[in-house]
């Protein structure tokens, strides 16, 4: 592996080694002696992050840029060779939307999307995905993960929800924690660490309409009850690099909001790491926002904020200067964030090994480990919504079992990869994944013994047309198209309702598509679009009995119809060997075991529907609809039964520093083994202030056998069950509680015992 400077020097050599060349001093006393050295264009330029697929000379040579993204083996060679003529030759840092695998790297494991891996409320197996993720990161020469999202799912018409871990703040702290272990390892000076990014902080879920990006109509008291508790929990656990979110909030933008960066982030938590605005957060308040003239008054407001990198706006660098040129920032400004900057890159060593790409990429990049790992996930990750006993579909002795194998995602091997892998339009060098490495539901469905499948496709989905007012945004990124659905096809339906007619049982496979999902792509409806509807009615029409699969980014509305499905799976663009996953439980050679990380709606006008929503509204529905969801936050079927029963608590009154010890007890009284996830839940029964009515504390995980019973102990602190009152502080009220233990957040699920705290 080739390094700007020898990886060992001889003891002359070393002599002539400036202070902050020597691997010997400390990262403080290095960055110290660089950052006396840097000329005020040094330091500017070393808080840019700009496209690799630019000018990289001008890049490096004229910017002296810190840090580049979306790059290939090619270009950060030639971005290295380029720092080697530098004056202070300080490495670049090399980031990339590394999502849920090395999203933009061609042969590399996609695992299921994080709202998926959600799915499996296992904390230490997500870890063991962003390990596996960073080791292929690392071996590309990136060094930077703009991953996890800790974004609260709240609207399902946001395209972004597929990047979330759902809908409650516990699990997206405890999930993402892990995904930060997994990525930074035992530390930065591990070759195989990457730096993870806890992202948008903070409240940019909180949409209006579902539009990505609006105004997050949100107060600080609820910014402090609900997001952002996820981000403290990762800022502690190490996390070194925070991303801002695009939105305003009380008309500010993140970028420049103090109250949030400075008085929280910085103060109360102490947070020493780097903030990186997202793509052109600077310029967008020139030329969207509107809120700054010009790039000097942008750049003057970013710096003086404390942003430390920005991304993707180039004229940072000449608006920068023009500041400081006019008086509205001092020459020494830009300190403080350059100093932090490399700091990051001294911990990673990258002034002695700049981790450029290795030569053992070919035998790291999808590996055969990773993608053993990568089907356990897709196997975790899938939920089973309803069953009336069809599945597992067994095959005969007698003779095969007739699959007839329906829908415009049955073997849509790029769509089943969800947003950020390759052909979801953000890398322009790369239209997908290789296909040999895919799985789809019908190869999977295919390699089942015993059976025979007939495969029809039933339906479209889309077209796209250019968005008339033209391909491009004016910072010159690609316009998202506009989606025009496809209407219903006779003949299609008729294909597959033949299909159906002649089978045993019918797998009909359906969702959304790449173009309704991600940045800029929010939906106005939650219904299955294009001529789903119709293929689903007319297959249940037949009689036969229908399994439904739905591949989708997100909770989607299914039609009146499917109350009549024989069984519905729901698998969150489940990755690379989703189909293979799915094929195996639909077998019964895997037993589902995912849960719900997220509310399904019934209707698109009942958003929001997460469960712990605020007491007090008048009635509990619509006029016209009920307001309960289709399916809740927690839920999940397996194929055996299983009984909650006699819920104990040591002390049933407690003081403010004690644990509440309690013990449930759960038996599989099915006849299959169960993985169940056994969930905690308090309820705070009075309170000063309008709180959620349950909140989820904790969770605990059990393998049972047919006809096990287990003791199950639970612990929680006292001091978690707190609310935050009209002041913004969050403290534990006395009074009576109830700890809720069950099967999800539904209350029949739910076992109740009640306490009270002194």
């Amino acid at each position: 592996m080739t390094s700007i400077l020898p990886s060992t020097t001889t003891a002359s050599e070393q002599e002539a080694l400036l202070p902050y060349q020597d691997p010997s001093l400390t990262t403080p006393e290095r960055v110290a002696d660089l950052l006396g050295r840097m000329t005020i264009e040094e330091k500017v330029g070393q808080m840019l992050q700009l496209d690799a697929r630019d000018d990289l000379r001008d890049h490096v040579l004229r910017r002296h840029v810190g840090s580049i993204l979306h790059t290939s083996p090619e270009r950060i060679l030639e971005a290295n060779r380029l720092t080697a003529e530098t004056r202070l030759r300080i490495p670049l840092l090399v980031g990339e939307d590394c999502i849920h695998g090395h999203s933009f790297w061609p042969g590399a494991t996609i695992y299921p999307t994080q709202l998926g891996m959600a799915a499996s409320w296992d904390a230490e197996l997500i870890e063991r995905v962003a390990r596996a993720t960073a080791e292929e990161v690392a071996v590309t020469g990136v060094h930077w993960t703009f991953s996890p999202v800790l974004c609260i799912a709240r609207d399902l018409r946001w395209g972004r929800i597929s990047e979330t871990f759902g809908e409650d703040p516990f699990l997206i702290g405890e999930l993402a924690s892990a995904m930060v272990r997994g990525y930074q390892g035992e530390g930065l000076d591990d070759p195989t660490a990457i730096l993870a990014t806890a992202k948008h902080f903070a409240g940019y879920s909180e949409t209006q309409g579902g539009r990505d990006a609006s105004e997050a109509d949100i107060s600080r008291r609820k910014l402090r009850s609900w997001f952002l508790p996820p981000f403290e929990r990762v800022a502690r656990e190490g996390c070194r690099t925070f991303m801002l979110g695009y939105q305003s909030t009380d008309g500010v933008p993140i970028t420049i909001n103090d109250w949030l960066l400075s008085e929280v982030l910085r103060g109360e938590w102490g947070y020493t790491g780097t903030l990186i605005t997202d793509w052109d957060n600077v310029g967008r308040m020139v030329w969207e926002q509107k809120i700054q003239p010009d790039h000097a008054h942008a750049a003057a407001a970013a710096v003086t904020a404390g942003n430390d990198m920005v991304m993707t706006t180039p004229l940072f660098f000449e608006g920068a200067l023009e500041a400081v040129e006019k008086g509205m920032l001092a020459r020494d400004a830009f300190d403080t964030a350059v100093a932090r900057i490399l700091t990051l890159k001294f911990d990673l060593g990258l002034f002695e090994d700049p981790r450029l790409p290795s030569p053992r990429l070919d035998e790291v990049v999808g590996s055969a480990a990773h993608a053993e790992l990568n089907l356990e996930v897709a196997r975790r990750s899938i939920v089973l919504l309803e069953n009336d006993g069809t599945l597992p579909l067994a095959a005969s002795t007698a003779s095969p079992l007739r699959v007839a194998l329906v829908g415009p995602l049955a073997d849509d091997a790029q769509t089943q990869l969800g947003d950020w892998a390759g052909g979801s339009g953000q890398a322009g060098w790369l239209d997908g994944q290789p296909r040999e490495m895919i799985t789809t539901v019908l190869d999977g469905l295919n390699a089942i013994d015993g059976w025979t499948v007939q495969y029809a496709r039933g339906a479209d989905i889309l077209t796209l047309e250019d968005d008339p007012r033209g391909t491009t945004f004016p910072d010159g990124q690609p316009r998202p198209p506009v989606v025009v659905p496809s209407p219903p096809s006779a003949e299609l339906i008729a294909e597959a309702v033949a299909a159906a007619e002649a089978s045993d049982v019918v797998v009909a496979v359906v969702g959304d598509r790449i173009e309704l999902v991600g940045e800029g792509r929010s939906t106005a409806t939650l219904e299955l679009i294009g001529g789903q509807n119709a293929l689903l009615d007319a297959l249940i029409a037949t009689g036969k009995p229908v399994v439904v699969v739905l591949l989708a980014s997100k909770p989607l509305v299914l039609p009146a119809s499917t109350a009549k499905a024989a069984a519905v799976l729901w698998a969150a663009n489940p990755g690379m060997l989703g189909g293979q996953a799915i094929a195996e439980i639909i077998a019964g050679r895997v037993e589902p075991s995912g849960r719900l990380p997220i509310s399904f709606a019934r209707h698109v006008g009942q958003q929001p529907t997460y469960y712990n929503q605020i007491r007090g509204q008048h009635g509990d529905r619509y006029a016209d609809l009920t307001q309960a969801p289709a399916w809740a936050f927690g839920q999940g079927l397996s194929y055996t039964t299983v009984e909650y029963a006699d819920l104990t608590l040591a002390t049933d009154t407690l003081g403010l520093g004690d644990e509440i010890v309690a013990e449930v007890t759960v038996s599989n009284t099915g006849g299959r083994p169960v993985r169940e996830t056994v969930q905690v839940y308090v309820r705070d029964k009075v309170t000063s202030v309008s709180w959620a009515d349950i909140e989820l504390k904790t969770y605990h995980q059990v393998d049972l056998e047919p006809g096990e019973t287990a003791r199950v102990s639970l612990r929680l602190p006292v001091a978690d069950c707190t609310i935050v009152d009209s002041a913004g502080d969050r403290h534990v009220e006395p009074g009576e509680f109830e700890l809720l233990v069950g099967a999800s957040s539904r209350e029949g699920d739910l076992l109740a015992a009640g306490f009270v705290v002194g």
